[in-house]
């Protein structure tokens, strides 16, 4: 062997001892806590409950990592949530959200404390910069998880929809740190705050300026369309509505509760991916589930378990639905709904008189 190729193998060892030991090195785990001037996003809260479940776990600290302008609040509330420590970088240049600024301020967390594991909610602003931090620190990253668990030495199981929402898959990341997950919204308990709770809180150094960031918001634009893992009340429409989803609609707007479909009804083009429930689609715990005409099937029930009432209309009285449905009604859903609109509406009435 050449004096040159000894040399080659030689820097293939060194670094794959860096590697195993900045495996070795890692600790904790980070959840990053998403706000917009001030506003926490919940799955924030739902990751703080899950990764104390985690961290405690494998006995490690639970870290929140807080990002952007006049957010000390945000820290004490992670904090009285679960967080052990908060790791602040507060600046104007993180408000509004920007993708360059946001990304290369959390990579340079990331290379400073090597943490073992980062939770994101799979947001547009998770989604949106999490590859930013990944790709440059060679962490692993898994995208849309809706289970995690950790093993005893640290590895994280991720696991999310695969081939259609038809399995669940489990990612692991064995050679690198961190393991990076986005995490749907919905699928975990949101961690309920304790006013005694104690921890600490540590502002680190704001390594992005304006003058370096290359983005710029000219303006934002804030659609109209809710999201639905926040909802209450939920009326999801299926594709028993046979294209004609105005029924939904209406006990929608009868109940003040969110429209959401199943993948049948999305795919139809009747309702807008944004609000599909299911494996593909959005996770969602609300107060009320009225399923209309939606069969059943285990991608969609995957999205709505955790509901605590649900009702079922299908004209189907062997429909899978009936089976996971608090109450079910049996008939045609263009019968019964304009039924239960004029009950509520006339039950509204006599609840204003009576006031």
């Amino acid at each position: 062997m050449s004096d040159e190729a000894e040399q080659e193998v030689s820097e293939d060892d060194e670094e794959m001892t860096e590697a195993e030991q900045q495996v070795a090195d890692a600790e904790d785990v980070w959840v990053f806590i998403e706000e917009h001037a001030g506003e926490v996003m919940n799955v924030s809260w739902e990751l703080l409950a899950e990764g104390r479940t985690l961290a405690d776990k494998i006995d490690e600290q639970l870290v929140a990592i807080v990002i952007g302008e006049d957010v000390d609040d945000v820290a004490e509330e992670a904090i009285q949530r679960g967080a052990d420590r908060a790791l602040v970088a507060d600046d104007p240049v993180f408000e509004p959200y920007r993708a360059d600024p946001y990304g290369t301020q959390f990579r340079h967390m990331v290379e400073e404390w090597n943490p073992s594991i980062v939770l994101i909610g799979g947001t547009h602003t998770g989604r949106d910069f999490a590859g930013r931090v990944a790709v440059p620190t060679w962490a692993g990253l898994t995208a849309d998880v809706t289970k995690l668990d950790v093993d005893e030495d640290g590895l994280l199981q991720a696991k999310r929809p695969a081939f259609g929402g038809n399995v669940l898959a489990t990612i692991v990341c064995e050679d690198h740190r961190p393991q990076m997950a986005t995490v749907r919204a919905g699928v975990f308990e949101a961690a309920e705050p304790d006013p005694d709770r104690e921890g600490e809180i540590e502002h680190v150094d704001v390594v992005v300026s304006e003058e370096e960031t290359i983005s710029e918001v000219i303006e934002r634009v804030i659609g109209d369309t809710a999201d639905i893992t926040d909802a209450d009340r939920i009326v999801a429409v299926g594709g028993g509505a046979e294209g004609d989803v105005s029924p939904a609609v209406e006990l929608a707007e009868a109940l003040d509760a969110e429209l959401a479909a199943s993948r049948k009804a999305v795919d139809e083009g009747w309702v807008e991916a944004s609000r599909q429930v299911g494996q593909t689609g959005k996770t969602v715990r609300p107060e009320l589930y009225v399923a209309l005409g939606i069969s059943g099937a285990i991608q969609h029930l995957e999205g709505m378990k955790d509901s605590r009432v649900v009702v079922a209309i299908n004209d189907d009285p062997n429909a899978a639905i009936f089976e996971h449905a608090d109450y079910g009604i049996v008939g045609d859903i263009f019968e019964i709904v304009p039924q239960l609109v004029e009950a509520i509406e006339a039950g509204a009435e006599l609840q204003e008189v009576a006031q």
